[in-house]
């Protein structure tokens, strides 16, 4: 059978555009004499809508997206992901679907069964599970069709919640019972560094188990803090992968299941993957919002040099502003690093010191703070300032500011609030800075970009004389394998002291994540390039007791 891969990058709720693109691919694809285009999960809508599933005025308009697409499927058959309505009065009013479009209309619709409620996904809020499992046939072909964690169920048996019960299936078990010629899934799987190979470890290990041939087709593009990557492909029955799409950008292939023509993808390693995804992450939030420019502070440090970097691969160097901000502690060496970076990048660049409205802030909070020592709050008031003045410049000129704040920053609270962690998007709020120091070298890997003064000297926020970061925190090779097992890997402190680590140190660092949940709670959305993000992927209560 000849079939099209569709890897395409949606809009959450343009019903027009994602029609638009949709009916192209259609068209392309019966040129080429494919039999079928397969799409991903929820094309119409967009992965993933929220609560705009609950508007009646949304779920009508997808449906009359799927009437208008259906109405190009004369010559061709396709699948395409949508909501559609449960008429059972038993359930949730909605299903997540693959919809069967030929001549001209519906012909049947697949619902999803396995609906991930974990991490960033929460589909069981809207939509009802699957429990009926039949074939599509086409061309003398016995199609099954499953729809994203559909696959990945690696044991037998997978917990999902039914209406009011937990019950067990298999869609794949029970689908292979039906003695498909193919297995086809329709996916909208995110990005994750650091289960970059587990996904299609996933898919090769169906595909031998029971010897099924697999086509796959994810999609790619940014959704506010989710990046979906695409990699599409079709497998074999053997585990072989002979056809695979691009990473991270819109893909279409054609293949013949009987006889596939090899076509793959060069492997990168994930430093490349990260920036890659943050790239996409940042075009696609402003493209998708309808903005072009963004601003943000430069500080000469390295944290504001690559974000400053990948906004210009993303958006071009005459999108990009960058504002310098020098006090009477900021070095020279800072503001000629902060120059040289802005002046390697083609952009346009200000500088405004800020020491003489620091000085009128404390002139006028003397009397509050007579006989007090200075401190974090006089430290704040910097941060603060220069918050007030990249937001200004955000304002008057319509540009989106850039938060600069790293994981590593986020997770410890260093981080001032209404000051450096004012924005629209946080860029690097899922890199740690190790891989900051690794992202920055890979931006520099041929030609130096962001000042190698910037990547050696040790990290500051310049608030104080002499400060660094190393002063109340250990080395960021220390604090990002700890920060990790806690994140990532759901370590206990106990399971990370074991692990080696300095009792004390691991007990006042997590001790540091704990209290400072109220400052990730006010922060901009974060794009997502982890398994375990703050933010929609880490929902944590604010005034909690923790251990």
């Amino acid at each position: 059978m000849k079939i099209a891969l569709a890897q395409l990058n949606y809009h959450i709720g343009n019903f027009e555009d994602n029609a638009r693109k949709i009916i192209e691919a259609i068209q392309k694809a019966e040129q080429q004499q494919a039999e079928l285009v397969v799409f991903s999960e929820l094309a119409v809508t967009g992965y993933y809508p929220h609560d705009l599933l609950e508007r009646k005025e949304f779920i009508e308009q997808a449906e009359q997206t799927i009437e208008k697409i259906a109405s190009a499927c004369t010559n061709i058959a396709a699948l395409v992901g949508a909501p559609s309505i449960n008429t059972d009065s038993d359930g949730k009013q909605l299903f997540n679907s693959a919809f069967f479009l030929k001549d001209g209309q519906v012909q049947a619709i697949r619902h999803k069964s396995l609906l991930p409620t974990y991490d960033i996904f929460d589909e069981y809020r809207h939509f009802e599970p699957n429990k009926q499992f039949e074939l599509i046939e086409l061309n003398g072909k016995k199609l099954a069709v499953t729809i994203c964690e559909d696959l990945w169920d690696e044991q037998p048996t997978h917990n999902v919640f039914g209406k009011n019960k937990l019950y067990t299936c298999s869609p794949f078990e029970e689908l292979s019972k039906l003695k498909p010629d193919l297995m086809i899934n329709l996916s909208a799987s995110p990005f994750s560094h650091n289960q970059a190979n587990w996904r299609k470890n996933v898919l090769v290990n169906k595909a031998i188990h029971y010897q099924l041939p697999i086509v796959y087709v994810n999609q790619i593009g940014a959704q506010t803090e989710i990046v979906f990557d695409g990699g599409s492909c079709f497998l074999k029955a053997d585990g072989s992968i002979p056809v695979e799409l691009a990473y991270f950008q819109e893909d279409f292939q054609i293949i013949d299941t009987d006889n596939p023509k090899a076509h793959t993808q060069a492997q990168t390693d994930y430093i490349a993957k990260i920036h890659e995804a943050l790239v996409l992450g940042i075009r696609d939030y402003f493209q998708k919002s309808g903005f072009k420019d963004a601003v943000l502070g430069l500080s000469g440090g390295i944290d504001s040099a690559l974000v400053c970097a990948l906004a210009v691969d993303a958006l071009g160097k005459d999108h990009v502003r960058g504002i310098l901000m020098p006090s009477k502690y900021s070095s020279d060496h800072s503001v000629a690093d902060a120059v040289q970076l802005a002046e390697n990048l083609g952009i346009q660049y200000d500088t405004v010191p800020i020491q003489n409205m620091v000085n009128e802030f404390e002139k006028q909070l003397a009397p509050l703070f007579e006989n007090t020592p200075s401190g974090v709050a006089e430290e704040n008031i910097q941060a603060r300032t220069r918050g007030t003045l990249v937001m200004a410049v955000s304002n008057k000129f319509g540009h989106i500011l850039l938060n600069t704040t790293n994981k590593s920053e986020c997770a410890v609270g260093y981080g001032t609030l209404y000051g450096d962690m004012n924005g629209g998007l946080a860029v690097l709020g899922d890199v740690y800075k190790t891989d900051v120091y690794k992202l920055s070298h890979y931006i520099n890997r041929e030609q130096e970009i962001i000042p190698i003064n910037s990547i050696q000297k040790p990290p500051s926020a310049e608030l104080r004389p002499d400060q660094k970061d190393t002063d109340s925190l250990p080395d960021y090779d220390i604090l990002d394998d700890i920060l990790f097992n806690y994140i990532e890997l759901n370590k206990s402190p106990q399971e990370i002291i074991e692990k080696g680590f300095e009792q004390e140190t691991v007990k006042k660092i997590i001790k540091m994540v704990n209290r400072n949940e109220y400052k990730r709670f006010q922060a901009p959305p974060i794009l997502r390039v982890s398994s375990k993000a703050f933010g929609f992927g880490r929902k944590m209560p604010l005034v909690a007791k923790y251990d």
